[in-house]
């Protein structure tokens, strides 16, 4: 061990599950949402696109890092998580955390406030979405932490705090524990069966989402189909279909998008696919701005689409991508400083930032997204979009825009 003590390794869990029902359809007489239920306020706004930054941006030096053909992560819970260790950090390592999760010349106080009234938004959007967002701190006993940290995770994050003797035979079976249920059972493990001697806390987000397509496939039309790798070899994978009038569906020289809906519509998946060049290529150069030209050409179009059911387990540490985003202090012995989280904070460095997510997308629903749109005229023919190569995937939330999920998938 480098020095006196290690920080905390900080987890993130995050989960995305299909449901298997119908949440919104011909039978419902739950009309479809158009609107969120109140304006976001400007500290909100800045938050939901510091996230979406952060999104990309994780995404792209994730993908630069792991040669994967899948990669699956929610930026939105890898964000709560370090939005909670950032009221430990001061100076240095405050402003490169705040800077990389997108949120610079934003005070501690507006970010968490903005933390827990999107925490709150987005929990109660949708009855028709299952929707969970559970946060919580793990501090060893025996080491001092300051009130103020803890109450302050608790207010904005609703976080769950507890002391724990990290040296018990039961401390890595109480913390999984508690991903395990909640994630759904979907996330089993996050921290090791023997806490190393050198972490003195854990700080963990999971998030589980569940809901049904708005208008599901029909599973008679799932067929078996090629689908070609990135390196050129070909799978078989179960390809569901559908024609729909009205799919909101964009395309330009460089990729097709087309927007599937849950439940009572504001969450959607969207789905990117390169019409030339490669997934890496259109991930490598994906920004803000052209996300936001995607989505604003979405409009409605009647549409043949070809989508492979999938189901991915991933895990990544997110150290070496955080650092290359330019938080560098937070990982750094006799440089890091949390001394807002402990008296000893001076000692403290994360040593570990580690995500893992569960995706499985079905003729019954799905989670993950991503969506893009530039306006297409009508042709006399409706567009055929068949996703059978390496394709870019998103959760969002539709009006707010806060991404949950994105990834590429490779291989299903």
């Amino acid at each position: 061990m480098r020095r006196g003590v290690r920080v905390f390794a900080l987890g993130c869990a995050a989960v995305a599950l299909a449901s298997c029902e119908l949440v919104f359809g011909p039978d419902r007489d739950a009309a479809p949402l158009e609107r969120l239920p109140r304006d976001l306020s400007a500290a909100e706004q800045a938050v939901i696109a510091g996230s979406n930054t952060f999104a990309f941006d994780i995404l792209r030096a994730t993908a630069e890092r792991d040669t994967s053909q899948n990669v699956m992560l929610s930026p939105l819970s890898a964000s709560m998580a370090l939005g909670m260790t950032l009221n430990g950090a001061r100076g240095q390592t405050f402003d490169e955390m705040r800077d990389v999760l997108g949120f610079a010349g934003l005070e501690q106080d507006a970010i968490n406030a903005s933390y827990e009234s999107l925490i709150d938004l987005l929990l109660g959007l949708d009855d028709a979405i299952d929707m969970r967002i559970g946060n919580s701190v793990w501090a060893r006993s025996g080491v001092p932490f300051h009130s103020t940290f803890m109450d302050a995770v608790r207010q904005a994050f609703a976080a769950e705090v507890a002391s724990l003797d990290f040296s018990a035979p039961d401390a890595s079976a109480t913390i999984n524990d508690w991903v395990d249920r909640s994630t759904n059972g979907r996330i089993r493990r996050i921290v090791p069966d023997a806490i190393p001697d050198d972490v003195v806390m854990y700080l963990i987000n999971a998030i589980y989402f569940k809901g049904s397509w708005t208008e599901q496939f029909d599973p008679a039309r799932t067929r078996d189909a090629p689908f070609q790798r990135a390196d050129g070899s070909t799978t078989t994978v179960r390809m569901m279909s559908r024609e729909k009038r009205g799919m909101h569906y964009y395309a330009d020289a460089d990729v097709e998008v087309a927007e599937l809906r849950y439940g009572r519509g504001a969450w959607v998946m969207d789905i990117v696919l390169p019409r030339q060049g490669t997934i890496d290529e259109v991930i490598a150069s994906l920004d803000e701005a052209r996300w936001n030209t995607w989505l604003g050409g979405l409009h409605e179009s009647n549409v043949q689409l070809g989508l492979p059911k999938f189901r991915l387990e991933y895990e990544t540490r997110m150290n070496d991508a955080l650092v290359a985003l330019g938080m560098v202090a937070a990982f750094t012995d006799h440089v890091a400083d949390f001394t807002g989280l402990s008296p000893i904070g001076d000692q403290l460095v994360i040593t570990e930032v580690r995500q893992k997510t569960f995706m499985n997308v079905d003729e019954e629903g799905t989670e993950a997204a991503a969506a893009t749109s530039v306006g297409i005229g009508v042709t006399s023919a409706p567009p055929r979009m068949v996703v059978d190569r390496p394709f870019l995937v998103a959760i969002r939330e539709r009006f707010s825009g806060s991404i949950l999920f994105i990834g590429k998938v490779g291989s299903p």
